[in-house]
C-alpha cells in the first residue's frame, strides 16, 4: 500500500483503487464555569481570558503533537499582553508561545496517530491549580475528569500559592521525576495522593496504564475549568 498525503486530504492506493480520506481539525471548546476569571491556555493555540460562562473555541491540526490546554489563574496583564501569572504562567504573555509554569492541570493530546486514534489525557504531572474536565462533544469515548479539592487537601510539603505542587517539581529526584527511562520509577505515597482524589489522570511520569486514553480521530472535544 502506498501513501500518499496531500494536506489536508489524505488519499491510499489499494489495488488500483483510489479511497479518499478528508481529514479536519480538530475543535475544542474550553470553557470557565469556575466563579473566578481564568486565563486558559494552549500551546498550540495562544491564550484568553474567560470569565465565568465564556468559552473560547480553537481549532487544532491534524497529526498535532505533545500539545496541551490549561488556566492560569490570579493573572495581570497590560494593554500590550504582557504581566504575571500566580499559576500556570507562560513567560509572562497572555498569548502564551510553548509551555505554562507549574502548578498546572493540563489536558494533553497528540491527534490523528496510528490506526486512526486520538491519544488524551488530564495530567498532574505539573501540580494541580483548577479543576478540570476534558471529555469528547459527541460522545465515542471516555469523559475525563478530575475535580477533587486538591488545593484544599494539597500535603504541607507541595503546597504554593493557589495550588499544588506535584513532587518532581519540588524535590527534583528520579523517585518523583522518572528521568532515568522506563521503570526507573513507581507510585509513591505524593503520587498516590493524586491519584485517590483523580483516578483519570496522570499522577506521575510513568502512570501510562490507569492515565492515558484513546479516542477516534476527527473527535472535537471540550475542555471544562469547575466542572
Amino acid at each position: 500500500m502506498h501513501f500518499l498525503k496531500f494536506s489536508p486530504l489524505f488519499v491510499f492506493l489499494y489495488f488500483g483503487q483510489y479511497y479518499l480520506y478528508v481529514t479536519h481539525a480538530a475543535t475544542f471548546d474550553i470553557t470557565n464555569r469556575c466563579t473566578y476569571p481564568v486565563w486558559a491556555a494552549a500551546s498550540p493555540g495562544g491564550g484568553r481570558r474567560l470569565d465565568s460562562g465564556q468559552t473560547w473555541n480553537i481549532n487544532v491540526n491534524p497529526g498535532t503533537t505533545q500539545a496541551r490546554i490549561w488556566g492560569r489563574t490570579k493573572c495581570n496583564f497590560d494593554g500590550s499582553g504582557r504581566g504575571k501569572c500566580e499559576t500556570g504562567d507562560c513567560n509572562g504573555l497572555l498569548e502564551c508561545q510553548g509551555y505554562g509554569s507549574p502548578p498546572n492541570t493540563l489536558a494533553e493530546f497528540a491527534l490523528n496517530q496510528p490506526n486512526n486514534l486520538d491519544f488524551v489525557d488530564i495530567s498532574l504531572v505539573d501540580g494541580f491549580n483548577i479543576p478540570m474536565e476534558f471529555s469528547p462533544i459527541n460522545g465515542g469515548c471516555r469523559n475525563l475528569l478530575c475535580n477533587a479539592p486538591i488545593n484544599d487537601q494539597c500535603p504541607n510539603e507541595l503546597r504554593a500559592p493557589s495550588g499544588c505542587n506535584n513532587p518532581c517539581t519540588v524535590f527534583k529526584t528520579n523517585e518523583f521525576c522518572c528521568t532515568n527511562g522506563p521503570g526507573s520509577c513507581g507510585p509513591t505515597d505524593f503520587s498516590r495522593f493524586f491519584k485517590q482524589r483523580c483516578p483519570d489522570a496522570y499522577s506521575y511520569p510513568q502512570d501510562d496504564p490507569t492515565s492515558l486514553f484513546t479516542c477516534p480521530a476527527g473527535t472535537n472535544y471540550k475542555v471544562v475549568f469547575c466542572p
